[in-house]
């Protein structure tokens, strides 16, 4: 009794709420996008054949998985967490084996009375399994050895997913870069993964010979600039090493510009080189992918300013936008609320990852720490993809909003995620076992 005494003074409520905020937002999101005004006298949020309907029961599951969290003693996480990666790897390989295609992708697990996507459930296993290395006493990330088993524990899962035909999924992954960030990962790398991904987007659009040029130029500039100031013998004997750092840096550049064709053409398959062109010319594609991002901002933009009210939208609600209750769902904000409803949801969500981030650095324990950032990130990434998605931005990859999309799998997913870090939270001030 006095455990449950603390679990409920010490969680942190803030969090709890804007959770149950966003499950709710969800659901009654989820009844906009069916509701029919024609069948209005028959129609219901409780409706168990409507997606609303299987919502609830999914909210209603999902509290029951929150209790189990809060139940269960906080160091059971840290000391199964190498156990739990390796179930939900081994799901993964079983899914690969035995699972349901749906959508070209062979990610579901048809277990009778429902299906799940253990990709989904991946994401906080992979979270716990990371958290319980780098956590461990002694662990440095400066060393290569660190560096290693950490690239290991992040890849395997994505490997299995991408297995899977669910490059969304592996995506996702990227989110634990800014996790190794806080620990100790050079800021370099980040810089360098970042301007490739800018310099992806360019050559798609410009000439890869005058990017290349571009390239030159700034490093031989950056170069000269270098040798120039290097006028004390201390920048004398590190001017080689900057010298060869630029290099360097021009050649991975140059490597990725050129490598871009390869890419795209060989690598990539048809349907997700096709969502990748829709972003650089939309109307390459108007009836086929291209028609997800047009219809989607089509429904945005019709919501004007304060939108057209709940369950007045006619682009979601007629099907215009396709998968408008999972990917797509925000589009109904944007329709049914317009841009102050998009506005306040999107601060909302800024709000609970920045208080994430907060509770993560209270964080006595490493463990706790490090899971806590890659709670906050895998949340980051969903939201901004998801959202990013629906107004063009970002190819569309099929990335749930986090709490707020239809869907069991990453209801739960997300749930345990969260709740895992509010439990260990909880106990802060307790000694985690190493």
């Amino acid at each position: 009794m006095r455990n449950e005494d603390k679990i409920s003074s010490n969680i942190d409520w803030i969090t709890v709420g804007l959770y149950a905020l966003f499950v709710l937002l969800g659901w009654f999101n989820i009844f906009a996008v069916v509701y029919d005004p024609e069948a209005e006298a028959t129609q219901s949020m409780f409706d168990f054949s409507l997606n609303a309907g299987k919502q609830l029961m999914w909210i209603g599951t999902a509290a029951l998985l929150i209790i189990m969290i809060l139940v269960i003693d906080f160091k059971f996480y840290q000391t199964f967490a190498y156990v739990i990666y390796g179930v939900f790897v081994l799901l993964l390989i079983l899914t690969i084996l035995l699972g349901t295609e749906v959508n070209g992708s062979r990610s579901w697990l048809d277990l009778g009375f429902t299906r799940i996507q253990p990709a989904e459930f991946a994401k906080f296993a992979t979270a716990l399994a990371l958290a319980k290395y780098l956590g461990g006493v002694n662990v440095k990330f400066e060393r290569s050895e660190t560096k290693l088993v950490t690239g290991f524990i992040l890849l395997l899962p994505c490997i299995f997913i991408l297995l899977q035909n669910e490059t969304g999924g592996a995506l996702v992954f990227a989110a634990f870069v800014f996790v190794l960030y806080r620990e100790g990962l050079n800021g370099l790398i980040l810089l360098v993964g970042g301007l490739s991904a800018l310099l992806l987007v360019l050559t798609l659009i410009y000439d890869k010979y005058v990017i290349v040029s571009v390239i030159g130029v700034i490093a031989l500039l950056v170069v000269v600039y270098l040798i120039s100031t290097a006028s004390n013998s201390t920048l004398k004997r590190m001017l080689f090493k900057n010298i060869l750092i630029v290099v360097s840096l021009g050649a991975i550049f140059s490597s990725v510009v050129f490598g871009v064709d390869f890419f795209v053409n060989k690598v990539l398959q048809e349907h997700q080189r096709n969502r990748v062109m829709v972003l650089i010319d939309q109307e390459l594609d108007p009836k086929g992918v291209g028609y997800h991002v047009r219809q989607s901002k089509i429904a945005i933009g019709s919501g004007e300013f304060f939108g057209k009210g709940y369950l007045q939208g006619t682009q979601t609600k007629f099907d215009f936008v396709p998968e408008q209750s999972t990917d797509f769902i925000f589009c109904t904000i944007g329709e049914e609320h317009g841009w102050f409803g998009s506005t306040i949801l999107i601060a909302l969500y800024v709000g609970f990852l920045l208080r994430l981030v907060f509770l993560a650095e209270r964080q006595k324990d490493k463990f706790a720490r490090i899971y806590g950032y890659s709670v906050a990130c895998l949340i980051f990434i969903h939201f901004m993809v998801n959202i990013g998605m629906t107004i063009g931005v970002f190819p569309v990859i099929g990335i749930p909003l986090p709490f707020f999309s239809y869907g069991g799998s990453s209801l739960w997913s997300f749930t345990i995620l969260l709740f895992i870090f509010l439990k260990l939270d909880a106990h802060r001030g307790e000694v985690l076992v190493h």
